[in-house]
């Protein structure tokens, strides 16, 4: 049985998760309103995972006896000046996403709930690699920079990010 207090942080945490699903499905209609077709399926991409990221913990509270609340979740953002700026505020969700994850787990270490610990050890790795996917972009389109033609060599390198992670799902591993 989880705790009440317990119980409701995880609910906080699936409508973060909502919204950054959300988030990146937005950015995706962004990027394909620009011609931005790697950058689109990129970002596509990442709001399913992030959804996933969501149901995992709906799942959870239920294996639990806790309850998941379906969240109202705020509109993101619609528009962006530049494709760089779509990439930076990635990562800087993710940034959030990680912090949030670890406030959990502060809180299930004070309530001594050691399933919920164990449960949230999955959410730190994936974190981990989130944030070393986003810096690794955001070092690319540094590295490309801002000429007449970074648009493209930017489009191209997410669509081969993109072709990279669902190789490895196909093989069996994650992204």
């Amino acid at each position: 049985m989880i705790s009440k207090k317990m119980e409701e942080a995880l609910n906080q945490q699936i409508e973060f998760e909502g919204y950054a699903s959300f988030l990146y499905l937005s950015m995706a209609t962004w990027c394909d309103s620009q011609g931005l077709k790697g950058c689109t399926d990129f970002l596509k991409r990442q709001s399913e995972e992030e959804r996933m990221h969501m149901l995992k913990i709906f799942e959870y509270l239920s294996d639990v006896d806790g309850f998941a609340l379906t969240p109202g979740i705020k509109e993101p953002p619609r528009k962006w000046e530049k494709v760089q700026e779509v990439f930076k505020q990635v990562y800087e969700h993710e940034q959030k996403v990680t912090a949030s994850i670890n406030k959990l787990i502060t809180l299930a270490n004070k309530e001594n709930d050691y399933a919920t610990q164990h449960f949230l050890q999955w959410y730190v790795n994936e974190q981990r690699e989130e944030e070393a996917l986003m810096r690794t972009v955001l070092d690319r389109i540094r590295l490309i920079g801002e000429g007449p033609q970074s648009l493209y060599f930017i489009d191209k390198e997410m669509d081969a990010l993109n072709q990279a992670a669902v190789a490895a799902e196909a093989a069996g591993g994650e992204a």
